[in-house]
């Protein structure tokens, strides 16, 4: 449920009040970006991470942002103390408000920055995952980015749900694992631990980064690799990653029972749940 405050550009306000208007042709036409993030602590966890990819993803789209992040940083934890959501999810968007025929005469902003924070979501012990083919064009020059033009990932997780799945698996052209609608991918046989590259069109979710980037658990490696449908199916164990679900277990795909092992994804859980732990200790002065 969305929190009663929002922030909208510099300014807290009531959610229900009226600050945007029609011809902002970002909200028109889906221009925009976004990142979803985890308040912790009233720590807003790896921060400079999501702003690191807003910042990218917006140059690919021409999208203008703030120049300053702890500005905006700073901003969004005061969006976090009004609502008092010290332990919440935090969605920051980014809507252009220039280019094409409808937009407004003369936008006063060249962009708008909204955030809003909502309780965090219990996505459940494990999940059951559907397939789409085509769900992702690797060869696309905007592969990868987070974009406001949702809409087809949410048409397929409807979908996946009204046949009783969770998520869904977005196969790319040629037929590669590319990650879900919301989560990157990951199998595990034994102590090697592989998710697909950025080559297979996935996102670089920021739970991915960390993994890949940061965490060490003994006796696990975990590296890229291009996967197919069968690899998952003949995997020790599969789990899915994000902002929201940390390592969460896969239980079946199209209805067929996986190994579930879980011994690697235990292992990163323990570690990546250390560095977040860490992380807020480190951040915490800073928050204040």
């Amino acid at each position: 449920m969305l929190h009663r405050y929002i922030l909208h550009n510099e300014t807290v306000r009531q959610a229900s009040d009226a600050a945007l208007s029609a011809g902002q042709v970002g909200l028109l036409s889906g221009w925009g970006v976004f990142s979803t993030l985890r308040v912790a602590n009233g720590v807003l966890f790896a921060f400079e991470r999501h702003w690191a990819r807003i910042k990218r993803d917006a140059a690919a789209f021409r999208v203008p942002v703030p120049d300053d992040p702890e500005r905006v940083r700073r901003r969004l934890l005061d969006l976090v103390e009004a609502n008092g959501a010290h332990n919440c999810t935090l969605r920051l968007v980014i809507v252009r408000n220039g280019g094409g025929m409808w937009a407004s005469p003369s936008p006063d902003r060249p962009s708008d920055l909204i955030a809003l924070t909502a309780d965090s979501k219990h996505w459940g012990d494990g999940v059951q995952l559907a397939y789409q083919v085509n769900g992702r064009h690797a060869a696309c020059p905007f592969a990868g980015t987070k974009i406001l033009s949702w809409a087809m990932n949410l048409t397929w997780l409807e979908m996946a749900q009204v046949r009783g799945f969770d998520e869904v698996i977005l196969l790319n052209e040629r037929g590669e694992v590319a990650e879900c609608t919301s989560a990157n991918i990951f199998a595990a046989n034994g102590s090697q631990v592989w998710t697909p590259p950025l080559s297979s069109g996935c996102l670089p979710g920021i739970t991915r980064e960390v993994l890949l980037g940061e965490i060490q658990a003994p006796g696990i490696e975990i590296r890229e690799k291009t996967l197919m449908p069968s690899d998952l199916e003949s995997a020790d164990e599969v789990f899915i990653t994000s902002t929201t679900r940390d390592l969460l277990p896969v239980w079946q795909i199209e209805g067929k029972s996986l190994r579930r092992e879980e011994r690697a994804r235990m292992a990163l859980q323990k570690a990546f749940s250390g560095f977040l732990e860490r992380y807020v200790a480190e951040h915490a002065e800073v928050a204040k």
